[in-house]
């Protein structure tokens, strides 16, 4: 401890005390840190020094050429050993034996004996090869000599001097005795520079073929980020995946276990290739192994899909260029060309982009939709798209109920026949009726005469869950909701499934993170367009999808909520999917809602007019009259047949029953009767406004 400091203070006293006073105070020293010892502080500083990045990346470097050498004597002997031996062919022949294909190791093997005939000629060949070399020798010596000699007598007849004879044989004589003077000097030199020029050719092999432990790679090697997909990082990704019996077959295979793969070929925006399996792997182990794999390759999870072909024992992959799943795709054709139209029967909607960068067109004739995905995932946006480009054909009957009632779909107003938005239960009902009148629309038509075309009618319920869960039950006790026999929304839904196709009544629904309760069975499989974006779990995605997508390698569940919005995986023969899948991942144009609004303008030009139903308040007094004045709208004229199909959509409970007798009792009795127009019976609306005027103007006559 330190000394005690005294601190001597003078205070002085109140008036009455004029002695000052002296006092002492004892101040400690303050605390001091306590010093560790010498040991421990060298130690601290060692590992500063040896943690540190400048050192780290000193080992590293040093580490890195030190282990090219070695790596690249490797290779160069594998190289070496595999050209003078056999060894190359039986690889070649063990990996066909692993991948089950016989007659591919045959042929290496009738290889491999002719590499083995030929290796035994040329040995035998060395047996004679010295005496046959002295004989060459001394008959090439003497040849020469002689031609020397002959050619030095030609010199002295020319030169007249007997000594030129022996000029060609001592210039020769003089070379040779250069040549080895010039071997003499440079031997040493090259005896000493040879070896590192050695080391120098194995490093340079070892350097390009990167053959140091991952550790010792630069950092941008290390990472493999945007590393291109070759054979050989497949392979590796493959053996390292944990899966025992493919490891053991790619390790008898040696290098040769490239043969798995198929040709690697760009689709889209990333590459595509085939893996054959060895015997004793199953498809659906390495399909468990998405993640690993995916890192295996330097990518990301949803960077790399796994499907099944219909080649046996076949897996497909496809992986993405790094990042670019992350990039935008382009507008939709509808927001860039003002002349398009569609064309129900044969058109295809443009949805999106497949992963291969392909336009992805869905084909809607005679097909029930069935879209669904957790919340705020793009469904409705996604769905919004399809009936958009639906509407530019001037044939189709859209009546959509929105349970949702956000306004997404208020761009259809005068452009749907019913437009109901909300949430509440009185929505589910008005929604509950609208398809029991499209249910009363396809019994209808299902008694035309055969052959018949009808104009399409699409009934649409978005957020159709809410239907479902409704728990409000009728006057007689009939539920809405659920799933029985007795619920209202259900049967009518699966009435429309059975048979509404075949006479143009199609029903898309839209829902939200379906269960066994908000979407039932029987409804999700009498759709023949499934579509699904991301999804909690696989068990959804069964839900949504079917069994048969999901494995055959359709994974909704495994999207990434938020990131992959407006990615959908579709299940449906209307969709262009390749040979062998059950499903395709489409990635949807956007189109916001400013921009359907647009669309929906260009729609509407090409109709003459669409009164719009809305929702009804339910429990007042119907007239049917102006009921039958507003069904008809702003059209000259409406075929009967039409306005009953509309009246019971206003309110089934009210005109649900009606039949032509009993509209054309109201309107005779008003004075508007109906009439024939070309062949068919119609009603005017001159006459029913005239009709509305004369009544009122009698009642407020009768009032006066």
């Amino acid at each position: 401890m330190g000394d005690t400091v005294v601190h001597l203070h003078k205070t002085t006293e109140p008036p009455a005390l004029e002695t000052p006073v002296t006092t002492l105070t004892v101040v400690p020293d303050p605390p001091t840190a306590p010093v560790l010892p010498l040991w421990v502080r060298s130690g601290r500083a060692v590992k500063a020094t040896v943690t540190h990045e400048r050192t780290t990346n000193a080992v590293r470097f040093a580490a890195r050429h030190t282990l090219y050498v070695w790596g690249g004597a490797r290779i160069v002997g594998r190289r070496t050993w595999d050209g003078r031996t056999a060894a190359r062919y039986e690889r070649m022949l063990r990996a066909a034996e692993a991948a089950g294909n016989y007659e591919v190791a045959a042929e290496w093997e009738e290889r491999g004996q002719r590499f083995r005939d030929a290796r035994h000629r040329r040995r035998m060949d060395l047996l004679h090869s010295p005496v046959d070399a002295a004989k060459g020798a001394l008959v090439g010596t003497g040849m020469g000599i002689g031609a020397l000699v002959a050619l030095g007598v030609v010199l002295a007849i020319a030169n007249e001097d007997v000594g030129d004879v022996v000029t060609p044989l001592m210039a020769v004589i003089e070379f040779i005795r250069l040549l080895i003077t010039i071997v003499t000097v440079v031997w040493g030199p090259l005896v000493s520079i040879g070896p590192f020029l050695a080391l120098l050719g194995l490093w340079a092999v070892g350097r390009h073929q990167q053959a140091a432990p991952n550790w010792a790679l630069p950092a941008n090697v290390r990472s493999g980020e945007g590393e291109p997909i070759t054979p050989s990082i497949v392979v590796k990704a493959l053996r390292d995946l944990g899966v025992p019996a493919l490891r053991n077959a790619i390790k008898e295979m040696g290098d040769a276990g490239a043969s798995m793969l198929g040709p690697i070929r760009i689709a889209g925006c990333g590459v595509e290739v085939d893996v054959t399996l060895p015997s004793g792997v199953a498809t659906n182990e390495v399909q468990g192994k998405r993640r690993k794999l995916a890192e295996n390759l330097s990518r990301h999870e949803h960077e790399v899909f796994i499907t099944i072909p219909q080649a046996a024992r076949t897996v497909r992959l496809w992986v993405a260029d790094s990042g670019a799943l992350d990039e935008p795709i382009g507008p939709s054709p509808l927001t860039t060309d003002d002349t398009l139209r569609s064309d129900y029967a044969k058109g295809r909607a443009p949805w999106g982009q497949d992963l291969r960068g392909d336009a992805a067109a869905l084909s809607l004739y005679q097909r029930h939709l069935l879209i669904t995905g957790l919340s705020n995932q793009g469904k409705t946006a996604a769905l919004r798209a399809l009936a958009l480009w639906l509407a530019l054909d001037r044939t189709v009957e859209f009546r959509i109920a929105d349970l949702k009632g956000a306004g997404d779909w208020a761009m259809f107003d005068h452009l749907a026949t019913v437009l109901i938005q909300g949430p509440t239960d009185d929505h589910v009902i008005d929604a509950t009726e609208m398809l029991e009148g499209g249910v009363s629309e396809m019994e209808t038509r299902l008694t035309a005469p055969s052959g018949t075309v009808f104009p399409p009618l699409i009934l649409l319920v978005d957020e159709a869950q809410v239907a479902f869960m409704c728990p409000l039950k009728d006057e007689d006790k009939r539920p809405y909701g659920g799933s029985k026999a007795t619920s209202r929304y259900f049967m009518a839904a699966r009435k429309i499934h059975n048979q509404g196709r075949a006479v143009n009544v199609l029903l898309w629904q839209g829902t939200q993170d379906p269960t066994d309760q908000n979407l039932p069975k029987l409804v999700r499989e009498g759709a023949h367009t499934r579509a699904s974006l991301a999804l909690g779990t696989e068990s959804q995605a069964r839900m949504a999808l079917g069994d048969k997508a999901v494995d055959g390698g359709a994974a909704p569940n495994l999207l990434r909520p938020g990131l992959d919005k407006g990615t959908v995986v579709v299940a449906s023969d209307g969709i262009e999917i390749p040979a062998g899948q059950a499903s395709i991942t489409v990635r949807t144009h956007y189109i916001d809602t400013e921009t359907a609004t647009e669309v929906a303008e260009r729609a509407k030009r090409m109709r003459d007019g669409v009164t719009t139903l809305r929702v009804v308040e339910r429990g007042q007094e119907r007239d049917p009259l102006a009921d039958i004045a507003a069904v008809v709208g702003d059209a000259p004229r409406v075929r009967t047949k039409d306005v009953l199909t509309r009246l019971s959509t206003l309110n089934a409970d009210a005109y649900g029953g009606w039949s032509f007798i009993d509209l054309k009792r109201v309107l005779d009795d008003a004075g508007a009767e109906p009439y024939k127009s070309d062949g068919v019976m119609v009603v005017s609306r001159d006459r029913l406004t005239r009709a509305l005027t004369n009544r009122d103007g009698e009642g407020s006559a009768s009032t006066d």
